[in-house]
């Protein structure tokens, strides 16, 4: 049996008797095996798989436990993964995530309890959002905008990885910070390529802000590089956070879950209440990935029409001209905060509709129910569709849509006759193209489109 203490890094080194309480191990504490569960993802950084089943199967005698010291909180590793160790040493950035993770598990779980699940949508969900960024350090109120936030695959071709870095490098060159996802891929390409831009530049320090969810994390462990981890409690959270911090976000090829994150934030585009937003969005890829951004592109244009497709820009084999275009798109943004008084570190003034706010249950009939239908509300639709992209997240990599599917089959997805050949041709793309799974792994899919 391999044990480690671990002292506290950041300002997470005090606890309440409660809060120790509630983190006791007890196969019945449902808070203790989220918070194993997560940790176990972040020791697993680096693993080749997206299978949360496989990690948890892999290292099911791995234990972790809050210890209460007189001089503050020790964590407790009990058979943790070798790889998350050099030399006997813990990875001092695996060190720091473990730490957030409990801060952030913690907070939310004595902050809010079970009110999270009946806040109000509108102004209760965002300043629940905006507290969790903000007890996590994460909000910069005295730095100028140049936070840019990264939308893309984690399993994507080697060629698309380098192509994320060097867009991530021109990027740091100009001085901007990189939000991503926090996984591997696209998430940690352009991450990886602003390291390299920032040293150049002796730009100390700068922040490579990684957000993610629970049912995620397993799936997609956070890298390294990332010095500032969140975990909001729900992908809507999440998707919220990314956007009302977001100066400018960059999309990358990827699958299911980036056409999720694209819809979100044409959902928002679209309502009529952000009419004038300023907010620079740049779909980017290597010229191999031209085809991808085509069908893409078609698919909104089909299905929101071309004011959707109106919001955002597409560059191919050119990361000097998407560095660019946000650099550009950077300043727009801080000369419309300044002239409308919104914060510079936190959009407060945009608006989220209830359909983007609301936590979405992915089961069989949560996602038959969805109205996949033209003519309609195209915010409203654009809900629908990222819900349907969400539902199809969880049913490839969450345990809770992989165990739903496992038990009853593939989600099924109905709509107009057009509409449902539109997303159909675009969900055949990404299966061809790998980008449901990672790279050499067999793909089962977890939805079946009906017309």
């Amino acid at each position: 049996m391999h044990i480690i203490e671990l002292n506290p890094t950041g300002t997470m080194n005090l606890l309440s008797q409660r809060e120790v309480g509630l983190l006791r191990q007890s196969s019945s504490s449902q808070l203790y095996q989220l918070f194993r569960q997560c940790a176990l993802a972040v020791l697993s950084s680096g693993s080749n798989t997206d299978s949360v089943e496989a990690i948890l199967g892999q290292h099911l005698d791995f234990e972790i436990n809050v210890l209460q010291r007189d001089r503050g909180v020790k964590l407790e590793l009990i058979n943790p993964p070798e790889q998350a160790f050099v030399d006997g040493e813990l990875i001092q950035g695996i060190h720091e995530h473990l730490f957030a993770v409990l801060r952030d598990i913690l907070f939310v779980a004595v902050k809010y309890g079970d009110a999270l699940s009946s806040a109000s949508p509108g102004a209760d969900l965002t300043d629940i959002v905006f507290e969790i960024v903000r007890n996590a350090q994460a909000i910069a109120p005295s730095q100028e905008p140049g936070l840019v936030v990264c939308w893309g695959g984690h399993s994507i071709s080697d060629n698309e990885y380098n192509y994320t870095k060097e867009v991530g490098y021109r990027l740091g060159l100009r001085g901007m910070d990189i939000c991503t996802g926090c996984g591997p891929g696209a998430m940690k390409g352009p991450m990886k390529g602003a390291t390299i831009g920032h040293a150049k530049q002796r730009l100390y320090p700068k922040r490579y802000i990684g957000l993610t969810e629970p049912s995620i994390i397993a799936a997609e462990p956070p890298n390294p590089i990332v010095n500032q981890l969140v975990i909001l409690p729900d992908i809507e959270k999440r998707l919220e956070a990314f956007v009302r911090m977001a100066h400018g976000i960059v999309i990358f090829p990827g699958g299911v879950g980036t056409a999720e994150e694209l819809l979100y934030i044409l959902g928002v585009m679209l309502d009529r209440r952000n009419d004038g937003l300023v907010l620079p969005i740049v779909l980017t890829g290597p010229e191999s990935a031209e085809a991808y951004f085509t069908v893409l592109d078609d698919f909104i244009g089909a299905t929101l029409g071309p004011e959707a497709q109106a919001c955002y820009d597409i560059v191919i084999e050119d990361p000097i001209q998407v560095a660019k275009t946000l650099r550009k798109g950077i300043a727009a943004v801080r000369d419309a905060r300044r002239l409308s008084g919104d914060a510079y570190h936190f959009n407060w003034s945009l608006h989220i509709d209830e359909s983007l706010q609301q936590p979405f249950v992915p089961n069989h009939e949560n996602m038959a129910a969805l109205k996949l239908f033209k003519g309609g509300d195209r915010g409203e639709l654009a809900a629908d569709l990222r819900r349907a992209f969400s539902g199809i997240v969880a049913g490839n990599i969450k345990p809770e849509g992989l165990s739903a599917v496992a038990k009853q089959g593939p989600f099924v997805l109905r709509g107009d006759a057009e509409l449902m050949a539109y997303l159909d041709k675009l969900l055949l793309q990404f299966v061809d193209q790998g980008r449901m799974k990672l790279p050499g792994s067999a793909y089962s899919p977890c939805y079946r489109v009906e017309r």
